[in-house]
């Protein structure tokens, strides 16, 4: 009998229509006399399987209309991986700082890394740099902290690892979406299911897309009619570059630069720490945001004590680890990175490698 379900909200209630799933009823609660009820306890319904779950999305993308030998193919290996959920339910136990993240992320053999791969590809690099108006070196960068230059990109199925994050259900309308993100990318035919690989948490290729952002950001740099960003080099490229453009790149200026505050400086003016939504961030930033001129009339240094550049750019106060911590004085490219992954750790660790790559 085929199932009739509300699909774009897959869960337990539509289980529980399917047939599939049976509640289990809770006895009544009885009034000290043993007299009538006084407490009725609620229907609790059962976890669905994994493969409860995964029928009901195969249904669903069987009305989508994805074609059924793409979905046979797909389906009839997707596996619940435990370790993703571990993974993704885990905490950090170790406390890290800014001191200690940079150097095991922008260590020496990145570095020399780095370099090396930026002048192996220098002329591919400039001609899409000069495409999307982004600087190669923080191309070079971007690629080198996501996945080591492509040799570390991850080893789980990607449609397995997003079916199994979204049966978890912490985040279950995100990854459910992204499950069907990643079917149009094999539908359209840029990469195979068997190739279709990634992290646990299901970034996938040398750029670390999501499949939304593939789908939104990813390019075909070579011009053979593919996305490739699994193993062809100037789609990686292009997809980063592009990536950024769309996030309004200033290819004029560079990313920020760390900073000396003076004794007594009103900590208050920085970006305000604590996670939020995108939109209230860029409130913040915008709160914090002030002229070059005028973070040196508050008595802001470089590092080597000399007066900020003069030039008429806006600057937004980042203090990574709160007061007391190193300084930063992010431009605009730094808001863009931002949006590629809200962490200050991460995106102060781009610029540095940007950096390091054409320092002489």
């Amino acid at each position: 009998m085929k199932l009739k379900l509300a699909l774009k909200n897959i869960g337990v209630p539509a289980l529980l229509a399917t047939g599939l799933l049976t509640p289990v009823v809770a006895v009544a609660a009885t009034s000290q006399t043993g007299n009538t009820p006084d407490v009725t306890a609620q229907t609790q319904p059962e976890k669905p399987s994994f493969e409860q779950y995964t029928a009901l999305l195969r249904q669903e993308a069987e009305q989508k209309g994805y074609d059924k030998t793409l979905l046979d193919q797909v389906f009839s290996s997707l596996t619940f991986h435990e370790r993703v959920v571990k993974a993704d339910q885990s905490q950090p136990e170790f406390v890290e700082t800014l001191s200690t993240y940079l150097p095991k992320r922008v260590s020496d053999i990145r570095i020399s890394m780095a370099r090396g791969f930026y002048q192996q590809y220098l002329p591919e690099l400039e001609k899409i740099g000069e495409k999307y108006g982004v600087q190669p070196r923080f191309i070079v960068a971007l690629w080198g902290l996501e996945s080591s230059f492509g040799r570390f990109m991850g080893t789980y199925s990607i449609p397995s690892a997003l079916a199994t994050l979204a049966y978890d259900g912490r985040r279950e309308s995100f990854f459910r979406q992204e499950f069907f993100n990643a079917l149009d990318i094999l539908a359209q035919g840029h990469i195979s299911f068997e190739n279709m690989k990634g992290s646990w948490a299901g970034a996938m290729g040398q750029s670390q897309f999501m499949p939304s952002s593939f789908l939104a950001y990813a390019q075909d740099g070579d011009g053979d009619g593919k996305k490739d960003i699994w193993t062809n080099q100037l789609d990686v490229f292009a997809s980063i570059a592009n990536y950024l453009k769309q996030q309004d790149w200033n290819n004029n200026i560079t990313w920020g630069r760390e900073v000396v505050l003076p004794d007594g400086f009103d900590t208050g003016l920085a970006i305000q720490r604590g996670s939020l939504a995108r939109a209230a961030w860029l409130g913040r930033w915008n709160q914090s945001a002030r002229s070059l001129a005028e973070w040196n009339a508050l008595g802001v240094r470089r590092l080597n004590g000399e007066a900020l550049p003069n030039r008429d750019l806006q600057a937004a106060l980042i203090l990574p680890d709160g007061d007391g911590g190193r300084a930063f004085l992010g431009y605009d490219n730094y808001k863009s990175l931002m949006h590629w992954n809200r962490s200050y750790y991460f995106v102060t660790s781009v610029g540095y490698l940007a950096d390091l790559i054409i320092a002489e």
